[in-house]
């Protein structure tokens, strides 16, 4: 089930997540927003510019938007004029529901939306409390509202962001920008620069493996495999917990689990291989080593150099539902690019961070097929990396061969919540829909095999045995900054560069259904990690182990912990209070209003079974039972409850006298029509 969504922009998200706004709820609006009265515009920015509250606390206001200030109040409003940013003083509040509502009343006071729920989020930023405040809305209305009650002694910080679904993916890293930046006055971050690392003796691994312990004790993760390198040697590798659940075999540091979209890194050492051979530019038109390749216009075609394929630059928008509820069996590697011409920008190249799964397909279908251009493309690909990636690294175990990895005694099983929040296992039939876009995210490995790869991100591009393996210049050139994604963080080429606490740290995350998992490697301090989670909730282990790595080398502040049991409680009452509203099995009378099967041209045709009581939609191989809600707008939803399908969002409706069911992402809309 989703956490606080009301499309299943969520659920794609936490399929291949990168980054997330305050844990977005997408909900609110597809109207242009109300300003505030009396508020004078400013022109937009022409940089990032540090700025102010009128009490001194202190944020960043990002390139190409505008700011309009009056007493107790700054708005930072997007260049599509849809999307706000509100940052609100409120001298005292007696809570921080309170204080929300004293903000919004100063910001947009005709603001209807009942609060949904309201949560604590762990201390930091100098900040002595921050809430999470959620409010209920229906999914046709297509924004985002969130609030982010921050307080310091007794006066609160409200940060208030109100817009538009599809600008604030768009947007997410200026998004991201302010509120990393929001800070009280006179509150300066932690920085680890020039301080040494501490040695990653017995005592600090020790420490390492207590927080998984503790961390997936309170997440009820089933399984965890972690890796640590320090100064040229794996000083720990091993697992906790178990493969599945139920099932008493051990994970362990040879226990495969799928990783992602970390095959994004492992794909871009590839192009960094041939262009170390002359075989590839990374400024080559794509056109010249693809020929056939193709965007939505022969103008755009025409900008877009191998680089970009994997720079989450080009302004191209996710577009995952096609490949998620429309692939088979039979779908050819070819299909990345019959869907990339249908594909046009929705922003300029460079201006901001937007992640296409298909780009990074096509990036690594194309280095197979320069390397062995009389072989299929998916195969020539595998082939590709086998001999030239994953053969020189070690990685002797990982595969993109789903046969063999499940043929694999010592493999995990992903694990999702239930209706009810229960972890379980889920359905893992949803997994097989990445593998015809496999560049992007369909490997198997261990985190034996991955911490061989993160030695060679230390290294950089040398092997165990003095070998240069790929040279320093084109590993360094992958993480080279291309699109910011908040404050001290970037984008390179398939890795990400996060400098928050003044300690550059490469890594990238990577999420399936049941699967997420993140690698780390610090320069300075010589020090690299790998960490591979068997459940969905596993996610919310990754960001704390980096923050925990860093505070056991540097002697940092001890947040993680408290991030841990944040997130913990978090998850708990999302859940909680979505079941609320579910009815389950879905109610009678919306159910016989539904036709039998519809039909859409992208996403293929879903087929309406009853058994009993229970309602299920079948997408050709996934099959889930679903769920109805009655929405604030009087709409009726019905939402896919099957452990690992959990989370799709179907909105009853009817187009031309047929009966419609309507699924979104943030930047696309999909009808299906009765048939």
């Amino acid at each position: 089930m989703r956490k606080g969504a009301s499309n299943a922009t969520n659920k794609i998200r936490s399929i291949m997540r990168t980054v997330t706004v305050l844990a977005l709820v997408l909900i609110f609006g597809g109207v242009a927003l109300a300003q505030s009265a009396s508020v004078p515009a400013s022109s937009a920015l022409a940089a990032d510019t540090p700025s102010k509250t009128p009490s001194g606390a202190t944020f960043t206001a990002p390139k190409a938007w505008s700011v309009r200030t009056q007493a107790n109040l700054v708005v930072i409003a997007a260049p599509e004029g849809d999307t706000n940013v509100a940052i609100v003083d409120v001298a005292t509040a007696a809570d921080a529901g309170a204080a929300a509502a004293a903000a919004w009343k100063l910001y947009r006071p005709e603001a209807m939306h009942p609060v949904k729920l309201i949560s604590p989020l762990s201390t930091r930023n100098g900040w002595e409390e921050r809430r999470l405040v959620e409010y209920e809305t229906s999914p046709n209305e297509k924004a985002a509202i969130q609030v982010l009650a921050l307080r310091r002694g007794v006066h609160w910080t409200v940060f208030i962001l109100d817009g538009h679904d599809a600008t604030v993916e768009k947007r997410v890293a200026a998004i991201n920008l302010v509120a990393g930046s929001l800070r009280p006055a006179g509150y300066s971050r932690e920085d680890f620069a020039g301080r040494k690392a501490h040695p990653l003796d017995s005592a600090r691994v020790q420490a390492l493996k207590s927080f998984i312990r503790s961390s997936m004790q309170q997440l009820e993760v089933p399984g965890v495999s972690i890796a640590l390198f320090d100064r040229g040697h794996v000083v720990f590798e091993g697992g906790f917990g178990v493969r599945s659940l139920g099932h008493p075999e051990p994970v362990d540091a040879n226990t495969l689990y799928m990783i992602a979209s970390n095959t994004k890194g492992l794909t871009t050492l590839l192009l960094a291989k041939l262009v170390d051979e002359g075989k590839l530019s990374w400024d080559e038109p794509v056109t010249q080593a693809y020929p056939s390749f193709r965007l939505g216009s022969s103008a755009t075609t025409k900008q877009v150099l191998m680089k970009h394929l994997v720079c989450a630059c080009t302004g191209l928008p996710r577009k995952d539902l096609q490949w998620i509820l429309n692939t088979n069996p039979s779908t050819p590697a070819s299909d990345t690019f019959v869907q990339l011409a249908a594909t046009e920008p929705t922003s300029g190249f460079g201006e901001v961070f937007q992640y296409n799964n298909l780009m990074a397909s096509a990036a690594g279908f194309i280095a197979g097929h320069i390397v062995y251009p009389d072989r299929e493309l998916g195969a020539a690909y595998d082939l590709a990396m086998q001999k030239i990636i994953f053969d020189p690294l070690g990685m002797n175990s990982t595969t993109f061969d789903m046969a063999r990895a499940l043929g694999n005694p010592n493999h995990a099983h992903p694990h999702s919540d239930d209706i009810d929040g229960r972890v379980t296992a889920a359905n893992p039939g949803i997994n097989d829909a990445i593998l015809p876009y496999r560049p992007a995210g369909a490997a198997w490995s261990s985190v034996h095999d991955m911490i061989r790869y993160v030695q060679d991100e230390l290294t950089p591009g040398r092997l165990p045995n003095g070998q240069q393996f790929i040279s320093v210049r084109n590993v360094l050139t992958r993480r080279l900054p291309n699109v910011p994604i908040g404050e001290n963080s970037y984008y390179g080429m398939g890795v990400m560069v996060d400098k928050t606490w003044g300690v550059p740290v490469i890594h990238h995350g990577g999420d399936l259904v049941g699967f997420h998992s993140d690698w780390f490697a610090i320069p300075a301090a010589g020090v690299g990690a790998v960490i591979l989670t068997n459940s969905d909730r596993g996610v919310d282990i990754r960001g704390p182990f980096m923050r925990r790595i860093l505070e056991v080398l540097y002697d940092g502040k001890p947040e993680a912990a408290a991030q841990i049991t944040a997130a913990a409680a978090l998850e708990r009452a999302q859940i909680q209070k979505e079941r609320q509203r579910l009815v389950v099995p879905a109610a009678g009378d919306a159910a016989s209003r539904l036709a039998s099967r519809y039909v859409n041209a992208d996403l293929g045709h879903i087929d309406v079974t009853h058994d009993g009581s229970n309602v299920a939609f079948s997408f050709g191989m996934l099959k889930s039972v679903v769920a109805s809600r009655v929405n604030d707008d009087k709409t009726v939803s019905f939402i896919t409850i099957e452990p690992g399908l959990e989370g799709f969002e179907f909105v009853a409706g009817s187009r031309d006298g047929r009966r419609t069911l309507t699924i979104r992402d943030a930047q696309h809309e999909y009808v299906y029509t009765e048939t």
